[in-house]
């Protein structure tokens, strides 16, 4: 007997997740007393919710025991919890947001591993702005920014502190903010119910400002949101791949071995060289550094050499196009950056593409594409395209290599359907696809090239049809195999 009870208590401990799991019927309670909380939007059958599972569970386990406690929970966007996901817009899986009293705060753009998830909710669940105690703690928060600090100064708590600090909720995970309501903190600063972005001091040149101010006493919570993303890159940001969604295109980008604590001097060094160029360009093409080190795969596939005191500069369109000034000059300095940004404006640049050789002969089920020839059959105006990007190592894509086949034989009577496939470790990938992992499948059809719609569903051969006769352009009929084995042997 006690041998079945210490079993049936192990299995009780095993079954127990400390992830919250949230239903319709539920989710409004489920959410509405928590400070923060962590909600994961799935699919049983997806793949890379699968992956994040263990990630989760042990991320949630941690959580539970912070100071305050961070929770975590789950909706089963195709079953209980249907009308919620449709509710806050989820199109895919895993979609993971943040909620605070019972509201959406923001999108989860964090790490996926159960440490990464740790550190960055635990970084969401203190305050979203700092009190600045007194004019010693301001200049020392001053001095210690390494990025861009967003400072309200208020008089008292008016609408726009009230905005201020709901804009700082929102975006706390992007940007550090700070307050103060103390009349002898906004005297010393020169500040007085005013929003104000500090940059830090790396990023100061002689013909720039160094800070940002909004003084528009009704300003929204729209309005304080677009003044940040707009102000904070400043004539020359510098880019990493989290603030990427705030550098717009078109852009130039200038990458080279960036280090502010233990090479200040080299780092600003070149960045003063390019925004020597960008004063020129303000309002119509926006300036970037970023350091090589963080994007050394992106620099790999634009097949740029990495050495010590290598600088890359690169242009990108509005397309996602993008431009190496190493194709027109050899060396890198202001008088050829100013050049090569002049012939990127004019459109006088060829873009460069990551590509294997075309092959010679296409005439199989499934298109083979390559960087080349991307735009001539993917991007095809008159075809419905479903193209999956693999890698030759993967063992999902080899599990699926058969099944795409089948389904590219079965369409092949479907002119305005095609079927392909491209090697996304030898091609580059253009934008707006987005490949995380392998494969990754879109459907692109005919009206709507510039927006794919990334493939979410099961991976049978009658899956994939089904979903091609729902989602096509033209209707789709499919020829009976056992007529068409019959008019073969006719035809004989």
């Amino acid at each position: 007997m006690k041998i079945i009870l210490t079993l049936a208590a192990l299995i009780s401990a095993c079954l127990a997740s400390d992830v919250l799991d949230l239903g319709d019927s539920n989710f409004k309670d489920g959410v509405a007393n928590q400070d923060i909380m962590l909600v994961e939007f799935f699919a049983p059958w997806c793949g890379h919710c699968k992956r994040l599972a263990p990630e989760y569970e042990t991320a949630a386990t941690t959580l539970k025991s912070n100071d305050p406690p961070v929770l975590l929970a789950k909706v089963d966007c195709t079953e209980a919890g249907k009308e919620t996901c449709s509710q806050y817009g989820v199109s895919g899986y895993p979609t993971l947001k943040i909620f605070r009293g019972g509201e959406m705060s923001a999108d989860y753009d964090g790490p996926r591993d159960s440490a990464g998830i740790v550190t960055y909710m635990k970084k969401n669940a203190g305050p979203s702005s700092i009190t600045l105690k007194d004019a010693a703690h301001f200049k020392k928060k001053m001095e210690s920014a390494e990025d861009m600090l967003v400072v309200g100064f208020f008089s008292e708590e008016s609408d726009l502190y009230k905005q201020y600090m709901k804009v700082a909720d929102q975006k706390r995970s992007d940007f550090a903010f700070a307050h103060s309501l103390d009349a002898d903190i906004n005297k010393d600063a020169g500040h007085e119910n005013e929003i104000v972005l500090f940059k830090p001091k790396h990023l100061h040149a002689k013909f720039e400002e160094p800070k940002e101010i909004l003084n528009d006493q009704s300003a929204t919570t729209g309005d304080i949101v677009r003044f940040i993303d707009e102000k904070q890159v400043g004539l020359v940001g510098h880019m990493t791949p989290p603030k990427e969604a705030f550098f717009k295109k078109p852009q130039v980008v200038v990458y080279y071995n960036i280090d502010w604590k233990r090479d200040m001097k080299g780092s600003r060094y070149w960045r003063n060289r390019v925004a020597r160029v960008a004063k020129k360009f303000v309002g119509e093409i926006h300036f970037a550094i970023a350091s090589r080190s963080d994007y050394s795969r992106q620099l790999s596939d634009l097949a740029l050499p990495e050495s010590k005191d290598a600088v890359h500069a690169v242009a990108k369109n509005i397309k996602g196009q993008q431009f190496r000034m190493s194709d027109s000059y050899d060396k890198f300095d202001v008088a050829n950056l100013e050049k090569f940004v002049i012939e990127f404006k004019e459109d006088k640049l060829k873009p460069f593409i990551k590509s294997e050789p075309i092959p010679e002969n296409n005439d199989g089920p499934v298109k083979v594409v390559v960087g080349e020839t991307f735009n001539e059959i993917v991007n095809d105006p008159t075809k419905d395209v479903l193209v999956e990007f693999y890698a030759p190592w993967c063992g999902h894509c080899k599990t699926l290599e058969p099944k795409f086949n089948e389904l590219g034989e079965k369409l092949a009577g479907v002119k305005d359907v095609v079927i392909a496939k491209v090697d996304a470790t030898a091609n580059g990938v253009p934008p707006p696809y987005d490949v995380q992992g392998f494969p990754t499948l879109y459907w692109a059809p005919m009206g709507s090239k510039d927006s794919p719609k990334k493939y979410q569903g099961g991976r049978e051969v009658n899956d994939f049809i089904d979903f091609i006769k729902r989602e096509a352009t033209n209707p789709v009929v499919l020829e009976d195999g056992k007529k068409k084995k019959k008019k073969a042997k006719t035809d004989l």
